[in-house]
């Protein structure tokens, strides 16, 4: 598999990371690009819920429904196909990362 995650001609700043997660607690929590608003399109569905991604390694976590954790955490199920991600911020024609 290829290590080109993103859009060869964007400049990296531009298109979101590789791994991103919503929880402040995550190791892969990045405010900033959250703030811009991050798109994800998985198995060609564009996808409002999810929690996590990594693209490299072609999965997403989404919720699964109302259950929690016994810390209080909403327990998530991981998910495999290809996903795409690109920033909101920068509308219609904004560079896209996926694995290549």
């Amino acid at each position: 598999m290829s290590d080109d995650i993103s859009d060869a001609s964007a400049p990296a700043a531009e298109v979101p990371p590789d791994r991103l997660s919503v929880n402040p607690k995550s190791p892969y929590f990045d405010a900033d690009a959250l703030q811009r608003g991050i798109g994800i399109r998985f198995k060609d569905r564009v996808r409002k819920d999810v929690d996590e991604y990594c693209i490299s390694e072609a999965w997403i976590r989404v919720q699964a429904g109302r259950a929690m954790d016994r810390k209080g955490q909403p327990l998530t199920i991981k998910l495999s196909g290809a996903v795409e991600a690109w920033f909101e911020d920068l509308g219609d024609q904004a560079p896209v990362a996926k694995a290549g």
